[in-house]
């Protein structure tokens, strides 16, 4: 008897022991956590010491002033570095610094819809209407003066749905940044706020007064990026009854642990900004005010929260987001979203319409093909990915459970190729 009660004390310590080391090796559902070497973890140290040479050469040839870098694999960052410069004074670049990461934004708006989604609040192809009534009975632009941008306008005859809104192919522009030129003008002319501003403006004004506007095309016909994020940022304010910012920071960035992300900027983190740089006869100058103010994180109103673009972030924080959607909806113990709404979101919705065969739409990502495969270096089938404004970068591939995201601030073409290289050297690291 006395035996068997060893055996069985025996059993269970090593049974404890066995689940705990399981455990360590599967930091995915306690959070993010450095890896001991890139080797234990299947990458390659020496084709990632690459990158550091590429990026190097990058700030050397001034395609870039400055990047920071961050690569996980199976729930463990690899490689996280920073380097050049934050702004044009010269300070150091530093890796946990604090980047405008602008259309980022948009998958975690989409993250926003999709919980309040799970909770039965309403239906993907619900009406938006519903919610917004200012959206009843859109309209097509029917003529255009190019003289003074007078318009009319003519009967859609079709809702637009918040599936729309979450893919693009709602029918709404994007204002100064369209390819619209008839969307562009008729937007600026209206007072739209398309991307950021220092003016004390709310998203509720903005978004009733976009729902005014006469869309460029029927909805549900034709994919074309929009503020579609924006108009579901203030539903998200409807639906919850919550400021949109006070329902990311309760319900997605405390749980995730993202302490660095937010629209604007307590006066702690003001110094670990990076300045949004140009050139300018060959030099690195920080960007002036033109339509918006770069500062805006930091100086105005503070009271515009862009579902599409308005977000400040640093790349660890970027890296819990999408290390959740690796984990299925989870991390830190927290579950966001269901694996079964995560598998909904990597699906194809926009069908056709985004008219690139190497990828799809999903409903918070665009989402890599099989045909988008054989292109190299992008990764496996259902990689997701976007970007960002100011020239950031990010991937996730399912399949072998790698991050990379690439962070950098710049406006204008600067030659900058480090964004698919980063994305290329990334991929061939793995053993």
């Amino acid at each position: 008897m006395l035996r068997r009660i060893k055996f069985q004390t025996k059993f269970f310590l090593l049974l404890l022991l066995v689940t705990s080391l399981l455990s360590a090796q599967n930091p995915g559902s306690s959070g993010l956590v450095p890896a001991t070497s890139a080797e234990e973890v299947g990458m390659s140290e020496a084709r990632l010491e690459k990158i550091d040479e590429m990026l190097k050469e990058a700030i050397a040839q001034k395609e870039i002033p400055g990047a920071v870098a961050l690569i996980a694999k199976d729930g463990q960052i690899v490689y996280h570095k920073s380097f050049g410069t934050a702004n044009a004074q010269g300070r150091e670049l530093k890796k946990d610094d604090i980047f405008r990461i602008a259309s980022q934004t948009k998958a975690i708006t989409s993250t926003a819809v999709m919980m309040l989604w799970e909770e039965g609040r309403f239906r993907l192809d619900d009406p938006i209407s519903k919610y917004i009534p200012e959206f009843k009975d859109p309209q097509l632009i029917a003529t255009f003066n190019e003289k003074d941008s007078t318009y009319t306008k003519k009967t859609v005859g079709k809702e637009i749905t918040i599936r729309q809104l979450l893919t693009h192919t709602s029918g709404l522009g994007y204002g100064r940044i369209d390819s619209d030129d008839r969307i562009r003008k008729i937007y600026i002319k209206a007072g739209i706020v398309d991307l950021f501003t220092t003016e004390n403006v709310s998203i509720e004004e903005n978004v009733k007064k976009l729902a005014g506007l006469p869309l460029y095309a029927v909805p549900g016909e034709e994919w074309h990026y929009s503020e579609g994020l924006d108009v579901l940022g203030y539903f998200v304010e409807v639906i919850s009854g919550q400021p949109f910012d006070g329902f990311l920071q309760e319900r997605i960035f405390e749980p995730l642990g993202m302490e660095d992300t937010q629209f604007y900027l307590s006066d702690e983190k003001q110094d670990r900004l990076v300045a949004v740089q140009h050139k300018e006869n060959g030099e690195w100058q920080n960007f002036p005010v033109t339509f918006y103010d770069p500062d805006y994180p930091v100086k105005g109103a503070k009271k515009f929260f862009s579902g599409g673009a308005g977000l400040t972030s640093t790349a660890e924080d970027y890296a819990r987001f999408l290390q959740m959607y690796l984990n299925g909806g989870e991390l830190n113990g927290k579950m966001i979203l269901s694996r079964t709404t995560v598998d909904l979101i990597l699906k194809n919705h926009a069908k056709e319409l985004i008219g690139d065969p190497s990828k799809d739409h999903g409903l918070a990502f665009s989402v890599l093909t099989e045909e988008g495969v054989r292109t190299g270096g992008l990764g496996s089938e259902d990689t997701f990915d976007w970007g960002g404004y100011f020239n950031t970068q990010y991937f996730a591939d399912p399949k072998e459970d790698v991050i990379g995201i690439l962070l950098k601030q710049t406006q204008g073409n600067t030659g900058d190729e480090t964004g698919w290289k980063f994305r290329q050297m990334v991929m061939v690291s793995i053993k």
